[in-house]
Formats: structure tokens, C-alpha cells, sequence
């Protein structure tokens, strides 16, 4: 599949994506790209994110790519328990934080956990840090196994964030390509 041919949505975390972070950038790059906006960015409510990015779904005129940072992973799990997801072609998910972990700050991001642990019923990707910390790569790595996605190992890569140097990060962008052109129309959408 091309990006073109995807509704690629972009579901930032906590506070939101800066104008220097990856998913902005890309976002900017990929014209069928949209980010999934929140009403309260710095506060967030589980149930209003998951709604959020649940209407995004059912708005999808194309195929869907998920593409997540790190609470958007967990409004995105959450979400796919209750969408339409044979919409969904994949999901691209960065940096998923431990939401089940009391020491995670602030404290109302635990209201995100635990994550759902069954198989994804699409291809996905995780790609994590060994030195998040946001989440443990031995979390990251389990959670991935459960949900049938491949883990990419980013090394020591911090929060995979514009604070962590990844602004317009060049290798999550050419893992992202290999990743869409792997994947194929979800059957309602084969021509």
C-alpha cells in the first residue's frame, strides 16, 4: 500500500506533539495524514482519547494506518476494542509508556492501563528504547508479543521524542515506509 492510499492518523500523547517532533513532521510530509485532536491535551481523560480516536476511525474514507506516540498507543489499543477495525490496514505504535506502573508521572496517565493484551487483528509494529523512561523495553517487548507485533529494538533512543533528539528522526521515517508498503487493503476496501 502508499501512504496515499492510507488515512494515516496521527495520534500524539501527552501534551501533545510540538512542531519539532516526528509525528508532526510527518504529518506536514504525508498529505492523507490528520492528527487525532484531544480537547484536554494535559489532562487527558481515558474514555474522551479513546472516543477521539474511535470517530477519527469511523471518519475514514481509506484504508487506516495508525500511527501512535506513546499515551496515543494506549488511547489507539483501546480504541481497536471498540471500532470498526476492518478499517484498520495497521499500526504503527512508538514508545508505548507502562501505564500500569504506580511510579509513571503524572499519576492520571495510569488511568490508561492496563493495556489490553489480546493479538491485533492487522499487522502492527512497536518500536521501543532500551532507556525510555516512560516504559522498560522488557514491557514494551511483552506487550508487543501479546499483540502479535513485530518489536524494532531502537536502542538507547529515550522517549523517542523531539526532547530525546528524534525531531525529524530519518529512521523511524524509513522503517514507517518499508511498514506501509508491506501492508495490504483491509477487505472492504479491495477493489
Amino acid at each position: 500500500m502508499k501512504a496515499s492510499e492510507a488515512d494515516i492518523l496521527i495520534i500524539p500523547g501527552y501534551t501533545n506533539s510540538g512542531p519539532d517532533h516526528w509525528q508532526s513532521r510527518w504529518e506536514g510530509k504525508l498529505s492523507s495524514a490528520r492528527r487525532v485532536e484531544q480537547a484536554e491535551w494535559s489532562k487527558p481523560v481515558r474514555e474522551d482519547w479513546v472516543r477521539r480516536v474511535v470517530e477519527e476511525i469511523a471518519a475514514a474514507e481509506k484504508p487506516v494506518v495508525l500511527v501512535a506516540h506513546s499515551l496515543g498507543v494506549a488511547a489507539a489499543i483501546h480504541a481497536i476494542a471498540e471500532a470498526d477495525h476492518g478499517k484498520i490496514a495497521g499500526a504503527f505504535l512508538v514508545a508505548p509508556p507502562d501505564v500500569a506502573n504506580p511510579q509513571i508521572r503524572p499519576k492520571h496517565l495510569m488511568s490508561f492501563g492496563p493495556y489490553p493484551r489480546t493479538p491485533l487483528p492487522f499487522p502492527s509494529l512497536v518500536v521501543a528504547s532500551r532507556n525510555d523512561p516512560f516504559g522498560a523495553f522488557e514491557q514494551a517487548e511483552a506487550i508487543a508479543a501479546d499483540w502479535g507485533a513485530l518489536l524494532v529494538d531502537a536502542g538507547e533512543s529515550g522517549h523517542l521524542n523531539s526532547e530525546s533528539g528524534h525531531g525529524p528522526w530519518p529512521e523511524g521515517s524509513m522503517v514507517f515506509a518499508k511498514f506501509i508498503s508491506q501492508l495490504e487493503k483491509p477487505a472492504g476496501f479491495a477493489p
